[in-house]
């Protein structure tokens, strides 16, 4: 007869005590598993720690049921002895076969699977209620950060074949909850409508919609309410605290009401400020970057942009772990505040070396020569910061991080370790745009701005529109010699036919050239530019259209060709911290061209640029752009025509027909150019709605004004105003403006809407 022990583990040590007592120790001859369905026999042995050959005790037979409950696969375990044979009998806990959703619309299906699966929930894992409990209350928990606070969840199971389960979610979405009210109260200074002006949330309004800035979010509130804290601590109340926040929502769950209880306290006042601790740099030097002065309201922006000018400019010495801490000293019946900048500057750091990491292509040499801090120099974070600026503007990283850990075992020591991560370099395009004033422009070109990783640039391009056709070879070693003089060659073509733009004269002209350039960098930020080109003009006239007095003055004295050869010399300073998407910074720009003795036209051109930029904002950018050309003939001789100025149109004055604010012939009515050019513009900068921090796609309010004439006059001056829209397109540069003239005369060719995609040359 063979006696059967049971030993079942529900939970309680006491009943394990009892059956573990209920048999006597035996040698284990072999091990059976029964009541698995999808659970393999290898996986209940591998977590079991009785093998074959094993003494079975009471003890051993207690943990083996722990061990096999911990793996959380079985609802329940009980273990059998027959003779001397192990019996093991599980019962398994379902799997999840299936995962549904009902009625979900805010969110789409596979992100919610992906976040559930987190937490444990998802097909082909074990059916555990408690993590249902937990994956329910965090889909609620979604809603509620969409502002869906009458969104109900409810998880129902249904069995399937082989202990398998479906579980569905079923969800009632509701109407989104919107906030009613937002309540300050304790404002004496300030009314509540102006602070609310610093919040997000609101209730509300016509762009709510878009923005949802009308659905209650806690991490938004928390945003508002530091807004709210360092608007009153930059108007000197200093001792201002957020007493307690109450949100409320109806029964219905429609509806949320804020309400902030503040307490202002007194304005103070500046009365001092004094250094104290270790000065490694001469206190006379330090005091002029502290922004407040003695009398002035206390401002928290000013004191952090102290502190931060400081930092800086220990940073600067070597100084690169130094701490300043800024120590208020209040004096409560005055309503002032001193402050005590105890400086600790730490040890004077060099660096020991500096490593690049992530080009794969570009040689180190390309990023190492834009570096402007040096291997065994004092440590400086102006100069990091410039080869950081420098290295992102070779256009060839999309990120350039630039860390400085100490080195392990010397405190006075850093690496400069440089990071990049490498775009494509090297396109091949063929494509199509569209011009207000080309009309259909097809390209072609193949460009290698990073040619074989040494940082030279070539590009062969063609463009055909039905006004303006170039063809051009183009090469440049922007590290010509070690000390940054770059060297380029230029090789083009362009065709102008002006026959198809109705606001000008009917003529062709071709121009074949070739060109020699240096760039000479003579500071940081300045550079002189030097070149040449020959060039063969060739103009035709349409025999039956109309030209201007000034055309056939042209060709009655140099003929239909001409040979030229022009000198150019230009300075620029560019302090922009980006070429394609500036937000500050300034670039001044002046040019001369000169039409030598040599050639056919003797000339000269003058043009100078100064553009300016302001950020004003996190987001926003103000751009003031002021350009003035001035050109005459030599030797009795008039300016070409063909070098006349011209202006109205994207890049000038919007608003305007492209090349039309210019003097007109007085028998054709066509616009014939300027010796002289003025325009200005003032731009308001901003991110597109939507677009988050993508800098690529930008919105701007703009004001512009001028024009080109022979004799300055107030009355040829033309403005306009309106929006534009700039986007780097993988197509090219797109441009939109919609603009009003504020000045329109009789005469002038209105073209309110304009754009231009792709670059045209």
């Amino acid at each position: 007869m063979h006696i059967v022990h049971k030993l079942t583990l529900l939970g309680a040590a006491l009943a394990l005590s009892l059956h573990a007592h209920a048999f006597e120790p035996f040698v284990v001859s072999d091990i059976r598993v029964d009541g698995i369905q999808r659970t393999e026999a290898g996986t209940v042995f591998s977590y079991l720690p009785v093998r074959v050959g094993d003494t079975l005790t009471p003890d051993r037979a207690s943990e083996a049921i722990k061990a096999l409950y911990a793996t959380g696969f079985f609802k329940d375990v009980r273990l059998e002895t027959l003779g001397d044979v192990l019996v093991v009998w599980v019962e398994e806990r379902p799997a999840i076969a299936q995962l549904d959703f009902t009625g979900m619309k805010e969110f789409p299906v596979e992100d919610i699977k992906g976040a559930l699966k987190q937490l444990g929930v998802a097909e082909g894992r074990i059916l555990d209620k408690a993590l249902l409990d937990k994956a329910e209350q965090e889909l609620k928990r979604q809603y509620f950060n969409r502002g869906l606070y009458a969104a109900e969840v409810k998880t129902r199971t249904s069995p399937l074949e082989r202990n398998r389960m479906a579980v569905n979610f079923e969800v009632v979405e509701g109407e989104v909850t919107k906030i009613r009210g937002i309540n300050i109260v304790g404002a004496q200074t300030f009314t509540e409508k102006e602070l609310l002006k610093e919040f997000t949330l609101s209730t509300p309004g016509t762009m709510t919609w878009f923005s949802k800035n009308d659905q209650y979010s806690k991490p938004k509130l928390a945003g508002d309410l530091e807004a709210l804290r360092s608007f009153y601590l930059n108007q000197g109340f200093l001792l201002f605290s957020v007493d307690s926040t109450q949100v409320s929502i109806t029964p219905d769950r429609r509806d949320i009401y804020i309400t902030v209880n503040i307490t202002e306290g007194p304005k103070f006042t500046v009365s001092d400020f004094r250094f104290s601790g270790d000065l490694p740099i001469p206190e006379d030097e330090l005091r002029p970057l502290v922004t407040m002065k003695p009398g002035d309201v206390f401002s928290r922006d000013k004191l952090n942009a102290s502190v931060k000018q400081l930092g800086d400019r220990l940073s600067n010495d070597g100084y690169a772990f130094a701490n300043i801490n800024a120590a208020p000293e209040l004096d409560r019946d005055k309503n002032q505040v001193a402050f005590n900048f105890l400086v600790d500057p730490g040890r004077k750091v060099s660096v020991r070396r500096i490593n690049v990491s992530g080009n794969t292509k570009s040689k180190d040499e390309v990023i190492r020569r834009e570096m402007r801090q040096m291997e065994g120099a004092t440590y400086s974070a102006e100069k990091i910061n410039r080869s950081r600026e420098r290295i992102g503007r070779l256009s060839y990283f999309r990120e350039v991080a630039i860390e400085t850990p100490p080195v392990p075992g010397a405190p006075d020591q850093v690496d400069v370790n440089v990071n990049v991560t490498e775009v494509p370099s090297g396109n091949i395009l063929l494509g199509a745009g569209f011009s207000s004033s080309d009309g259909v422009v097809v390209s072609g070109s193949v460009t290698q701005n990073n040619l074989f990783g040494t940082g030279n640039r070539m590009s062969l391009q063609i463009n055909s529109g039905s006004v303006n056709t170039i063809y051009s070879l183009s090469f440049t070693n922007p590290y010509y010699t070690h000390d940054g003089i770059s060297l380029g060659y230029d090789i083009y073509r362009r065709d102008r036919d002006y026959t198809e733009l109705d606001s000008v004269d009917d003529y062709e002209t071709s121009t074949l050239g070739a060109g020699i350039r240096l760039g000479v960098p003579i500071s940081e930020y300045d550079t002189i530019q030097l070149g040449a080109a020959l060039e063969q003009y060739t103009l035709t006239v349409d025999p039956l259209g109309t030209v201007s007095q000034s055309i056939t003055d042209f060709l009655t004295e140099y003929g239909d060709t001409t040979e030229s050869l022009r000198l150019e010399m230009g300075w620029a300073r560019d302090s922009r911290d980006s070429y394609l998407f500036p937000t500050k910074g300034s670039l001044k720009k002046f040019t001369a061209e000169w039409g030598t003795p040599v050639g056919d036209l003797q000339y000269y051109k003058l043009a100078y640029e100064h553009q300016w930029l302001k950020p004003l904002s996190d987001k926003i950018t103000l751009m003031l752009n002021g350009e003035i050309g001035y050109g005459d003939g030599l030797n009795d001789k008039p300016l070409p025509f063909f070098r006349n100025f011209y202006a109205g149109g994207i890049g000038s004055v919007r608003g305007f027909d492209t090349g039309t604010l210019t003097p007109k012939d007085p028998i054709t009515g066509d616009a014939i150019g300027g010796s002289k050019r003025l325009v200005g513009s003032a731009e308001l900068m901003f991110p597109f709605p939507g677009a988050g921090t993508d800098r690529s796609l930008r919105l701007s309010a703009f004001v512009d004004g001028g024009a080109a004439f022979n004799e300055f006059d107030l009355d040829d001056l033309r403005y306009s105003a309106g929006l534009a829209v700039t986007w780097i397109s993988p197509m090219g540069p797109l441009k939109l403006s919609l603009a009003k003239p504020l000045r329109e005369q009789e005469g002038d060719e209105i073209q309110e809407f304009q754009f231009q995609l792709g670059s045209v040359f």
